[in-house]
């Protein structure tokens, strides 16, 4: 029986031991300080520096992205896994999807033709497109931002370090080279350490000016990562309109479902029977008879005309005035009074209201 044993060049493996070897006798004394090393250029250093840099900066940024878009560190690395074995990922269902499905069936158990479960269904519809706008957005948010970062630190980044790697290497051969060059005693010696010391500095040059190359490359890199950042943005900004949309929705269709509140007439105009935040009203211990003086005669505060548009109340200063009900609020406020019309209530500005003489014949 033939078995293809694979082929050695014990040449290469015994020359390659001895590299190893003496690279590590090498960066042992550099360490004590017993020798001298070579130094990279200062345009070198700024470039590897920057290197550095961006790839710390790079990792701790996709991190904290993904932190984002998927807050669950267990989710996180059951997609990375799926990433990995090339499968496709669980669809899941969100914290705010399992909201929205038990809203809607709260509603359904309350009551459909109920307010509260007309409500509950309406709003865990609107939770369930919060979902989905999450679930694109966390895509998009991948695709146009995430990948391509964690692509340029698994591609070039890594292509990088791989070739400082080897130029590491190429400097420790250098160093011992120049190290067996001075300790060279014969003359037959010091030729062949000359000979291996040219070889050493060729190859270190060599792979300098190629990590160079690979270290100047960044630059281009964080331009495309600027134009993935904008992508980023857009799609951030997409998102939050997409889910103000949804909400804004939602509180016109709640809006809708919400009884009228009582409210007061005065000189035709409809207003809000609530008094305004600032004045509290209690109950009255009299009623009184007055007219509202609203007449073409009358000079309205402009202030005051202004502070009754901050409250959406319009009177119209030429229409014919209206007899209601007033008295003082308890405590008595400067500015409003208590008033009634029938059924409707609430309180009216004090400079707009007239009171009528008991001799004056009401009719309500």
């Amino acid at each position: 029986m033939n078995i293809n044993l694979p082929h050695f060049n014990m040449k290469n493996l015994v020359k390659e031991a001895g590299s190893t070897i003496s690279r590590v006798v090498q960066l042992t004394e550099e360490k004590l300080g017993t020798t001298e090393r070579t130094e990279y250029d200062l345009h070198f250093q700024n470039l590897a520096e920057r290197a550095d840099v961006t790839k710390a900066w790079t990792e701790k940024l996709v991190k904290d992205t993904e932190s984002v878009l998927i807050p669950n560190p267990q989710n996180r690395v059951e997609d990375y896994i799926f990433e990995k074995i090339d499968k496709s990922k669980p669809k899941r269902v969100s914290n705010l999807e399992h909201l929205a499905l038990d809203m809607i069936e709260a509603g359904g158990d309350f009551g459909q033709d109920l307010p509260y479960g007309q409500a509950l269904i309406k709003v865990g519809q609107a939770e369930q497109k919060l979902g989905q706008c999450e679930h694109d957005f966390i895509a998009t948010s991948g695709i146009c931002f995430t990948q391509p970062l964690r692509k340029f630190l698994e591609g070039e980044m890594k292509t990088i370090s791989k070739e400082r790697g080897i130029l590491d290497s190429k400097r420790l051969d250098l160093d011992a080279c120049k190290n067996r060059v001075k300790k060279a005693r014969s003359m037959l010696g010091q030729q062949s350490a000359e000979r291996d010391l040219r070889v050493a500095q060729a190859e270190f040059d060599r792979q300098s000016e190629i990590t160079k190359l690979l270290l100047d490359g960044i630059s281009t890199s964080q331009a495309s990562h600027l134009r993935h950042l904008h992508a980023f943005i857009q799609t951030q900004v997409r998102y939050y309109k997409q889910c103000g949309d949804v909400m804004e929705q939602l509180q016109r269709e709640l809006a809708k479902m919400q009884h009228p509140k009582p409210r007061l007439r005065i000189n035709s105009e409809d207003v809000d029977g609530g008094p305004p935040s600032s004045v509290s009203m209690h109950s009255c211990d009299s009623d009184s008879v007055v007219g509202v003086a609203l007449d073409s005669d009358n000079d309205i505060d402009k202030s005051l005309t202004n502070l009754l548009e901050d409250f959406n109340i319009e009177f119209d200063t030429t229409a014919i005035s209206t007899v209601i009900f007033v008295t003082e609020c308890s405590p008595v406020n400067e500015d409003y009074m208590y008033a009634k019309q029938g059924l409707m209530k609430g309180l009216v500005p004090r400079a707009f209201v007239e009171m009528l003489d008991e001799e004056h014949d009401v009719t309500l």
